[in-house]
């Protein structure tokens, strides 16, 4: 049984109803919408594919968080019309921090893209923590032989240029701007990683907080207050289950709750969720007593606008 509840300031749609208001009048619903396109955990989960979320203002999306997947969730997305018409290629993306099922996607982002589009391609930038460099270094030398192929004698792309990724390692604040966005990083506590961000996503008429996987403290109570919505890890695990590594790396049904009352979104909306069972039910459940705000479990390809 999924959970849904009546948002407030924001609609909860699922992908035929929100293909159906994007054909008919997009506008009427505000510039901005969030499209989970994946919002799963590390179990391979048939029906949830690695986190990733996309804010799309007017026409421009912005990725957070590139778990497995996502370029084929993207193309469903815009195949279904749920991005809007005329949205722009993923260009600009976010990482929270560098497990593997929050960067799984990493190579399909870089290498789908260029390999489809070739010199059409413009760079990709890509902000997070420490290491993010290190990492897409390797990645592309990983695929050296693939660009090379691609780009010599005879290759689809012969004479051009590879993949172009311009990294940004990034600290607390404001780490991007534009004239449709302004992203806050802020520090999370998760486990024993160096840096965890969760980030607070401010468009013209929408405020966005995204809390990355986090455990206590959190770093969402600086950040939402009343915000439009809450996208926040967990929620499946009740207290008296949790393992010392659950609550050394991730948040508690009983911590989410008193999270969401301190912060009061107008929707809070569960991703980076673990396979439906019994035990997901009573987290659910739990929540429900202990919260009395609004709130939704995501599922992929669901929109918020």
């Amino acid at each position: 049984m999924a959970i849904r509840a009546a948002a407030v300031g924001m609609l909860a749609l699922s992908a035929a109803s929100t293909a159906r208001l994007c054909a008919q009048a997009p506008s009427a619903y505000g510039r901005t919408r969030v499209v989970m396109l994946g919002t799963g955990a590390p179990p391979a989960d048939p029906d949830r594919f690695g986190p990733a979320v996309v804010v799309i203002v007017d026409a421009t999306p912005y990725l957070f968080d590139i778990g497995v997947g996502v370029m084929r969730r993207w193309a469903a997305a815009l195949g279904m019309g749920l991005a809007g018409a005329g949205a722009s290629a993923l260009r600009t993306a976010f990482v929270t921090h560098l497990h593997s099922d929050h960067t799984l996607g990493y190579a399909d982002l870089i290498f789908t893209s260029w390999t489809l589009e070739g010199a059409r391609h413009a760079p990709l930038d890509v902000y997070g923590p420490g290491g993010l460099q290190q990492m897409t270094d390797h990645l592309i030398a990983a695929y050296a032989e693939d660009i090379a192929v691609r780009t010599g004698r005879g290759g689809e792309h012969q004479g051009e240029a590879g993949p172009v990724v311009r990294v940004h390692e990034i600290g607390p604040g404001v780490v991007y701007r534009d004239s449709l966005v302004t992203v806050t990083a802020f520090l999370e506590h998760h486990g024993s990683w160096a840096q965890a961000f969760g980030f607070r996503i401010t468009t013209p008429d929408k405020d966005i907080v995204l809390s990355g996987d986090t455990g206590p403290p959190s770093g969402v109570l600086g950040q939402c207050h009343r915000c439009d919505l809450l996208l926040h890890e967990g929620g499946t695990v009740l207290e008296e289950d949790a393992t010392p590594y659950f609550k050394h790396f991730h948040t508690t049904v009983e911590d989410l709750a008193a999270i969401a009352t301190a912060t009061q979104p107008k929707l809070l909306v569960l991703y980076h969720q673990r396979p439906d069972g019994p035990a997901a039910e009573r987290s659910y459940a739990r929540l429900r007593a202990l919260y009395a705000g609004p709130f939704v479990v995501a599922r992929d390809l669901d929109v918020y606008r």
